[in-house]
């Protein structure tokens, strides 16, 4: 193996410490949802409020990415990944503390801040880390681990739920995060990237936009999609959008550079993975629900039901992320998406009546290794169409996408399962809520037939990407 493939000391450790941070992080986004039941049971929570258990974390992440990476390139990406780190550790305990569902979910906005710094830097990390040429096996280990962590949420937080309580999914961060600090700092090296402006106005407008969508969706079904509440929320919504859109377009330095999105795969692959995460976080909020509620098992149980689904990112990430290097990120992205959704309305057909777990299996599986391709790809594509001096904010605007996503997914499926009786009718809510999902990783697949087809020529050593022009992203 040449020195120009051999992965450096340095280098694994960069992507070890970075994959810890965004496991830390992912995990957090649904480890609560195989004790939404029993957090339900000790606060009484209604599913409302379960909702922002899930989305208040979610919204704060994905508004503050784009800004929290402009800060990590102006002050140091190692040192504001070491502070998302402390940020979001000392949340983590705030929620452990947590004796009420407003105090749980004002928690989990501080926790979902950390997570706001911690992720892009991550990424940014191993943009400065590896070359061109081995950053899709580096990207498709993180991304594995990553998927793990969010698909494997279920499992960890249904047994320390029920092994201990629910607070410990919380408590465990505390102690990871403090040597997780102590790591960085002795084994990462700064980097700096290029200085650009904050855009606190164009912060604001996108946090209050997709707030206001997303109050409409969760209140629709409670106050009534025609009431003054709900169709205000959204008129707002769009209002302001369309402020943030006319605002990115005159400021120097913008919060989101518009002009990425001429990239073509640039663009697909945000879209792919706006979509691929809303049926991922929508599928996994509701799954680990059902099997406690068809099935009657606890947390545990409920959590390692899930593992066909789980397990299948072992395997099939790092397979994919190195597929990527050889033969491009669309077919992977399609085909990736692809399964999900047959695997999601699969699930959906057969869990409308009597269904066995046994039945459930076969499409978890297929569901699992949908996810396991289509995730390293869509970030691969997003980060490979543009200039390498422009990784953070391009990892800093598809994380935000893709977090945007989950909020979406779970804001609207919970909606469609509310409209089918809720609770009162959990298995025909359910159905539907999954059949959407199904929905929503098709439009990711038609999405991603956006990405280009990557052409490549070999090298000593070497499988070399043409890229799009980069003169049109200036």
């Amino acid at each position: 193996m040449s020195g120009r493939e051999r992965t450096t000391m340095e280098q694994r450790r960069v992507l070890a410490l970075a994959s810890a941070g965004s496991v830390m992080v992912a995990l957090d986004a649904l480890v609560v949802a195989a004790s939404l039941t029993t957090i339900r049971q000790d606060l009484g929570a209604s599913i409302e409020q379960l909702e922002w258990t899930v989305n208040a974390y979610s919204l704060s992440l994905a508004t503050l990415l784009v800004t929290a990476a402009a800060v990590g390139d102006r002050w140091g990406r190692r040192r504001t990944f070491a502070a998302g780190l402390a940020l979001f550790s000392v949340a983590s305990g705030v929620c452990a503390l947590a004796t009420s569902v407003p105090m749980l979910i004002a928690a989990r906005t501080v926790q979902g801040v950390g997570a706001a710094i911690v992720m892009p830097m991550a990424m940014s990390l191993l943009g400065a880390a590896f070359p061109p040429e081995r950053r899709g096996q580096a990207i498709g280990v993180f991304s594995g681990l990553t998927g793990l962590a969010v698909l494997g949420g279920p499992v960890i937080g249904g047994a320390v739920t029920e092994g201990l309580a629910w607070q410990w999914i919380f408590w465990i961060n505390v102690p990871v995060g403090c040597l997780a600090i102590a790591l960085v700092f002795r084994w990462i090296p700064e980097s700096t990237g290029a200085a650009r402006r904050l855009d606190p106005g164009g912060a604001a407008l996108i946090t209050l936009a997709v707030l206001g969508v997303v109050w409409g969706v969760v209140r629709g079904a409670v106050a009534g999609w025609n009431s003054p509440e709900v169709i205000g929320s959204f008129v707002l919504g769009c209002l302001l959008l369309l402020g943030f859109l006319a605002w990115e377009s005159r400021a120097p330095q913008p919060m989101v550079p518009l002009a990425f999105f001429r990239s073509r795969a640039f663009s697909a692959g945000n879209a792919a993975g706006f979509l691929l995460t809303a049926a991922l976080f929508g599928a996994v909020f509701f799954l680990a629900q059902f099997m406690q509620a068809a099935f009657g098992s606890g947390p545990s149980q409920a959590g390692l039901r899930l593992l066909p689904w789980t397990a299948t990112l072992f395997l099939v990430a790092p397979v994919a992320g190195r597929l990527v290097d050889r033969i491009g990120e669309r077919p992977l992205v399609v085909t990736g998406l692809a399964l999900q959704a047959a695997g999601m309305f699969w699930i959906s057909r057969i869990s409308g009546g009597t269904v066995r777990y046994a039945e459930l299996v076969p499409p978890l599986i297929v569901a699992g290794c949908g996810v396991s391709m289509a995730m390293p790809a869509t970030q691969s594509a997003t980060i490979g169409a543009l200039p390498r001096e422009a990784v953070g904010i391009a990892s800093g605007v598809y994380s935000m996408m893709r977090q945007l996503g989950g909020v979406v997914g779970v804001a609207v499926l919970a909606a469609v399962f509310a409209a089918a009786g809720g609770y009162a009718s959990f298995t025909a809510g359910f159905s539907r809520a999954l059949a959407v999902c199904g929905v929503l990783s098709s439009l990711g697949a038609l999405a991603g037939l956006g990405i280009a087809v990557r052409r490549t020529t070999t090298r000593p050593g070497a499988l070399v990407a043409r890229q799009e022009p980069v003169e049109e992203l200036r």
